[in-house]
């Protein structure tokens, strides 16, 4: 395995740890720090639905401005209390609840009327608990069976005559660091007993059932309903306040109002007076008030409508927060990345999706855990994997401009589009020129080697600027000469006329350069250059460690001895008259100079003979050049 293969594995272990251990501390309830994440993606999720209506279960009768107005007391009098849960009763309904806590005595006369119409009628009061910071928000294990329960350190109860009189259940909320009523604990232990919720009781008593209790739910009658761990009941919010049927106290005091809308309904009696009652912020609205939650809660109970977060639902949560992970990491490693990025975000949001649907349907599935359990490990993967990457490519880069000084340009470009160029050898027509110092093996017994390093350094750089101005390639030098070529890696009609042109601008450029040489070099070496147009095969040379770009065939070996030739009869350059021939009229360019031939000419190791041109630079251009 490659390290890319070493290190996505080890990416795909690390990610699904980090998920595993998310869901791990998501199944026992200790992501505190998701559920700050989580809360706003409910409230988002609840925006989508919308609000819906409530069903027709439970009524709220509220202690209002208007009643408060009208009795002229705030808290209502006990004897005003006693005639609002008598004014009740007289309408049949299943059960009356109290969100109001009666802690401090009143008078007696007025307690003893509130005990009276409690007896008459079933009944729920309200009694809360009292919890260590932070106990209602981390629920301890129990001992006896029940396990999760939050354990409230004490508990405020009504007094001893009206508790008498009837069935008790705790108000507590529990809510998340926003204040938003999130859940609504159905039992906690206080005292070293099991207390039930406000909202349990009053359905319990309503449904004329004790609850039954099971590992991720309770059921009273045949009516089932999901909680989390600890029997805690997440709230399905309805809509704003008043979207459950609420009827103000004045008007059961005054007798304006309707039977029907108490009739076998739950009754929640509980404060929305300005000031005077709890209020909650929700999705629906800033200020719900909490005898609103209370009945929302009841009305799940009854009819089954709450949302679903049990174990089951956990467990999808946690699976999804071990593969999405994984599966991203792989995504990203994947040498399509483009892709691999455009699948994450289609998988990201067809799960937000998926999420938002079922929340519509009531089952509540984590959004912030699987984004929780995706995210670092994608940023902190594709950041790493950007780094390699672009260290990678800067390795590439640094590598391909080397690798390009050992290539001309244009093949360099060619083989990075087509890495199998001239595998197969190509025939095609193409110019050639060699170039050559004479006297330089001589020069170099004596000189320096630094110094005949500098020369040849300079020497390649001239040879390598004007073969690449006029569209040729060096294909090698050659320890004092070159060759040079024109047809790669494509051929061109004016690969002559370029080959002319080059040779032409050498010959004035070698003159320049050999008289700015310090004596005695200067005087003591010169240049020759042949030239040749024909056949010729480019094709790839070497082993499989090396490979060179060449040409190959007689035109190439005329072209190399043509040097000899140019040599042999004192002029600058030798060139055949298939070149000149092929150059058109761009052999015009040999004006510049003295051109003689063409002379038939023989050519060492080959039979018979060529036509050749010879041509030198005038006196007047010579003079010219050793002036500057």
């Amino acid at each position: 395995m490659g390290w890319r293969h070493v290190s996505t594995l080890i990416a795909v272990i690390l990610a699904g740890l980090w998920g595993a251990g998310l869901a791990l501390s998501h199944w026992q309830g200790r992501t505190s720090f998701l559920d700050r994440v989580e809360a706003p993606l409910t409230d988002l999720r609840f925006l989508i639905q919308g609000p819906r209506p409530a069903p027709d279960i439970v009524t709220i009768i509220a202690i209002d401005d208007q009643t408060v107005r009208e009795t002229g007391s705030y808290p209502l009098s006990r004897d005003t209390m006693a005639r609002l849960v008598s004014a009740l009763a007289r309408m049949k309904p299943k059960v009356i609840a109290l969100d109001i806590l009666f802690i401090d005595p009143g008078p007696a006369e007025g307690d003893l009327a509130l005990t009276d119409a409690l007896r008459k009628t079933p009944s729920v009061l309200a009694a809360a608990g009292l919890f260590r910071r932070g106990a209602q928000s981390s629920p301890e294990p129990m001992d006896d069976g029940v396990e999760g329960l939050p354990i409230a350190q004490s508990l405020l109860l009504p007094l001893e005559s009206l508790a008498s009189a009837a069935a008790l259940g705790v108000v507590n909320i529990a809510t998340d660091a926003s204040g938003v009523p999130r859940h609504v604990p159905l039992l906690l232990r206080a005292d070293s007993r099991i207390m039930p919720s406000f909202p349990l009781r009053a359905a319990s008593i309503a449904m004329g059932r004790d609850p039954v209790l099971r590992p991720d739910g309770i059921d009273i009658d045949r009516i089932s309903t999901s909680t989390e761990r600890g029997y805690a009941l997440p709230l399905r919010f309805y809509g704003p306040g008043g979207t459950v049927r609420t009827i103000s106290a004045s008007q059961i005091l005054n007798g304006d109002a309707v039977d029907d809308t108490v009739r076998d309904k739950v009754v929640v009696v509980g404060a929305t007076v300005t000031g005077g009652g709890d209020t909650f912020p929700t999705p629906f609205d800033p200020v719900l008030p909490g005898v609103e939650v209370l009945a929302t809660a009841i009305t799940h109970l009854m009819a089954g409508d709450g949302l679903v977060r049990d174990r089951h639902v956990r467990l999808i949560d946690a699976i999804i927060a071990v593969i999405l992970p994984i599966l991203f990491v792989l995504l990203l490693s994947w040498h399509r990345s483009i892709w691999g990025l455009a699948l994450i975000a289609g998988i990201l949001i067809s799960w937000i999706g998926i999420t938002a649907v079922a929340f519509m349907h009531g089952i509540w599935l984590s959004a912030a855990l699987p984004l929780a359990a995706a995210v670092p490990p994608v940023i902190l993967f594709g950041a790493a994997r950007l780094w390699l990457d672009r260290s990678r490519a800067e390795r590439l880069s640094v590598q391909s401009r080397t690798l390009q000084r050992f290539q001309p340009p244009s093949l360099a470009e060619r083989l990075t589009k087509d890495p199998t160029f001239l595998i197969k050898p190509v025939r095609q027509q193409a110019a050639l020129i060699f170039i050559d110092l004479s006297g330089f093996t001589g020069l170099t017994e004596i000189l320096p080697l630094d110094e005949v390093r500098e020369i040849l350094r300079s020497f390649h750089t001239l040879v390598d600027q004007e073969p690449y101005r006029n569209e040729g390639i060096v294909a090698s030098f050659m320890g004092d000469g070159a060759m040079i070529l024109f047809g790669l890696p494509e051929p061109s009609p004016r690969d002559a006329g370029h080959a002319l042109a080059a040779c032409i601008a050498l010959c004035t450029r070698m003159e320049s350069w050999l008289a700015a040489l310090p004596e005695p070099i200067a005087s003591r070496i010169g240049f020759k250059i042949g030239a040749h147009y024909g056949r010729i095969i480019a094709s790839r040379l070497g082993g499989e460690s090396h490979q060179h770009i060449t040409a190959t065939g007689d035109t190439v070996n005329v072209a190399s001895r043509l040097m000899e030739v140019a040599a042999s009869h004192h002029v600058d350059l030798a060139l055949s008259d298939a070149l000149y021939q092929a150059a058109g009229p761009e052999r015009s360019v040999l004006e510049s100079g003295i051109l003689e031939g063409p002379f038939a000419t023989s050519i060492r190791g080959r039979a018979g003979s060529i036509a050749v041109w010879f041509w030198k630079r005038n006196s007047s251009q010579k003079t010219d050049a050793e002036g500057l």
